[in-house]
């Protein structure tokens, strides 16, 4: 038995006698509110998309089968314990029927109830390709494929990839120019989070924040849930189409947030394979060794069907296209190159979905570190206070033990074997003040698990404002969520030369020298840096030195936004523009550069939101999200993180799409907000109705009295 109320925001709060009921009931909820969202990362994590969406499904379809991300979740799921498979089993069983239509039979709502299965968009797709599809039910481990598809290319393996591109085309030194251990060049991404111990806050209890940064998807890649039962009762951000709240939560005794650790969690190895009667072999340590082959066949709607082999090796699945071997790869003739990977969820049977429960369940800081014991991927920094004082600050997840140096490049498969699992390091005690901003950890070598780290800038500026503002409730952070301050414009504007211009690229050096360094969408000298870089960028992706970046990489399409030659000159822009090659043109380059942005707009004019809805890349159908594109402060460095690819394009396409802090002495004082709304429904009142306050960096205040909810008249499970 559950019950269902809704706030004013429409954020569901489900209340019910036990755990099994409450997972039944998310799940159900789930569906009805977001039912198009779950369906479409439930074929994401079997390769099925393209038949729901077409051609533009395709090439995550061919990746999902070749890393086998389907049969990794039903492996986890298998080997669950007991409680946590029910747990995850239940879910599964109220999605089934949240996405069927049905019947209200008592109390005011009597009647029919709405359908995930009746979503807005799954009836554009039936206009767009004139076949209307079914739509068939949930298998049990789906919810564990949702969790895996929502990291699967989260970890930094991809940038192996493009660090091998960079080997290939522009040879092994120039690899530590974009991605150097020592230099922080990775694409800033990632989360902010903080923790204040109960002696900095007025309550003398402690405080907790942050911010997750990832694309911004539509409907958002965060739910707003409370759930309720005779054992805990618990506020969070779930991922929608799986149980619990496994990233941010609040149990009124214990609390947590997470932000990503840049670890490098998953190998990448350099296959050489060699065709034989029945499928391939591949050379590993112990010589020639029989690869395992499924062949599948992707179904593309309104197009072309697919044929994939997915191999898979003693090291790993291969998930990138088979190039001809040769001494550009490492191979040798009559052999193939590829590259696999070993993914610790795969390799060890584990999703991480025993951390589930016990998260709910936690009453200490110390039950959340043991509950996150049993979390896999990705490798997080967690934050975890509890109303006795206690503060603890962990690194949680599985990653291969490899030195420093062989997190580099892909290793060579016929030499690596495959890593045993680094252990786990302990938490530590947070007296006073705690910022994890995926910076690189200082001091702390037990923890730095990666190469490349995005720069420090953002958890520096937290710090400062934590000092400077000195806040001591959970309302008071707002000028730290809605910090513009530019780490990059310091280090480019290093570049701006003194001597004389032409007038309008003078104009453009002095508004840049004059300016603060804010990116504020009013700020008509952000507009003019924003240009100035983009065309800095575009004009050092073209110099003859980096021209061989630009062939095409070969791993698979779906790698593209990892090895876009031009956002990755835009990542390490402030290395390359001081390095030997380059170094005699660019005084030509910045001038040239700063003309080009003579005549840009403030910065919010080019600077707009840019949701991220599937509907969006098929042809012919109506995106849902067009009309969401709201000018926006900050960029991607920023802690008011809205970032772009600077070179490409200004539209903010990744950054906090959520803000959350937990107050331990009053959950009531507790604020979140998240880019869009609670409902998937483009045409409920709740689709986008916290965007004005996101965009502004107003988190609200959460309501937890169940006398001010409204009992929820739309859901069977009310």
């Amino acid at each position: 038995m559950a019950e269902v109320y809704r706030d004013d925001h429409g954020i569901p709060h489900i209340r019910a006698t036990d755990a099994g009921d409450l997972a039944e009931a998310q799940g159900e909820v789930t569906a009805r509110d977001r039912g198009w969202q779950i369906e479409v990362d439930r074929l994401r994590a079997s390769g099925r998309l393209a038949e729901l969406i077409g051609e533009s499904g395709v090439s995550w379809d061919v990746f999902a089968r070749r890393a086998r991300l389907d049969d990794t979740a039903r492996r986890a799921y298998d080997t669950l314990d007991a409680e946590s498979r029910e747990f995850v089993r239940r879910y599964t069983v109220g999605v089934r029927r949240g996405m069927s239509p049905g019947r209200r039979d008592h109390g005011e709502g009597a009647g029919d109830v709405d359908a995930g299965a009746d979503a807005a968009e799954f009836h554009e797709l039936d206009r767009v390709f004139g076949d209307p599809r079914a739509l068939t039910p949930w298998n049990d481990h789906d919810p564990l494929g949702v969790l895996h598809v929502a990291h699967a290319l989260f970890s930094t393996f991809p940038l192996l990839l493009w660090r091998e591109h960079v080997r290939v085309t522009l040879g092994n030194e120039w690899v530590d120019v974009f991605a150097g251990y020592g230099d922080e060049t990775l694409p800033t991404s990632g989360s902010n989070g903080w923790a204040l111990h109960g002696s900095r806050t007025g309550s003398g209890m402690p405080l907790l924040a942050g911010d997750p940064h990832r694309m911004f998807e539509l409907p958002g890649v965060y739910q707003q849930v409370r759930l309720a039962c005779d054992e805990f009762d618990v506020v969070g951000l779930a991922f929608p189409g799986a149980p619990g709240v496994p990233h941010f939560g609040h149990t009124g005794e214990a609390a947590w947030g997470v932000t990503n650790a840049i670890a490098h969690s998953v190998d990448v190895f350099r296959e050489r394979l060699r065709a034989t009667a029945d499928g391939y072999d591949a050379l590993g340590p112990d010589g020639w060794r029989p690869v395992d082959l499924e062949r599948s066949v992707v179904q593309v709607r309104g197009g072309t069907d697919v044929e994939v082999e997915a191999l898979e090796t003693e090291r790993g699945t291969i998930v990138t296209d088979l190039h001809d071997g040769g001494e550009q790869h490492g191979g040798e003739r009559g052999e193939f190159v590829a590259w696999s990977i070993r993914m610790p969820a795969r390799a060890n049977s584990d999703l991480g979905g025993a951390a589930l429960l016990p998260l709910l369940r936690a009453r200490t800081a110390g039950d959340v570190v043991a509950a996150f014991s049993s979390w896999v991927d990705p490798v997080n920094r967690v934050l975890a206070a509890d109303r006795e004082g206690t503060v603890l600050s962990a690194t949680v997840g599985v990653t291969p033990d490899r030195a420093r140096d062989e997190r580099r490049l892909p290793l060579a498969a016929e030499t690596a074997h495959p890593a045993a699992d680094r252990g786990v390091v302990d938490a530590i005690s947070v007296t006073t003040v705690a910022v994890d901003a995926n910076e690189r950890p200082p001091e702390r070598a037990g923890i730095d698990l990666g190469w490349a780290y995005p720069s420090s800038h953002r958890a520096e500026r937290i710090g400062e404002l934590l000092e400077s503002l000195g806040p001591r409730t959970a309302a008071q952070f707002a000028p730290i969520w809605a910090d513009t301050a530019s780490g990059q414009a310091a280090a480019l504007r290093g570049l701006l030369p003194a001597d004389e211009l032409a007038p309008a690229a003078s104009r453009v050096r002095d508004a840049l020298v004059a300016w603060d360094g804010r990116m504020d969408a009013s700020s008509a000298a952000a507009g003019r840096f924003a240009a100035w870089r983009g065309a800095l960028v575009r004009r050092v992706a073209a110099h003859p030195a980096l021209t061989p970046l630009h062939r095409p990489h070969g791993f698979g399409p779906v790698f593209d936004p990892w090895l876009g030659a031009t956002a990755q000159v835009a990542a390490a822009l402030v290395h390359l523009v001081v390095h030997p090659a380059l170094r005699d043109e660019m005084p030509a380059i910045v001038a040239a550069a700063l003309e080009d942005a003579s005549d840009a707009p403030p910065w919010g004019a080019t600077h707009r939101l840019l949701p991220l809805h599937v509907l969006a890349g098929v042809d012919g159908s109506e995106n849902p999200g067009a009309t969401l594109d709201v000018d926006v402060s900050g960029d991607g460095d920023t802690v008011r993180c809205t970032g772009s690819t600077p070179g490409l394009t200004d539209r903010a396409w990744r950054g906090s799409v959520a803000r959350w802090a937990w107050d331990l002495a009053d959950r009531e004082a507790s604020l979140w907000s998240v880019p869009f709304g609670a409902s998937g429904d483009p045409t409920s009142p709740h689709f986008a109705d916290q965007l004005p306050a996101w965009a502004d960096a107003r988190p609200t205040r959460i309501t937890t009295d169940w006398a001010l909810l409204r009992p929820d008249t739309s859901t069977g499970a009310a």
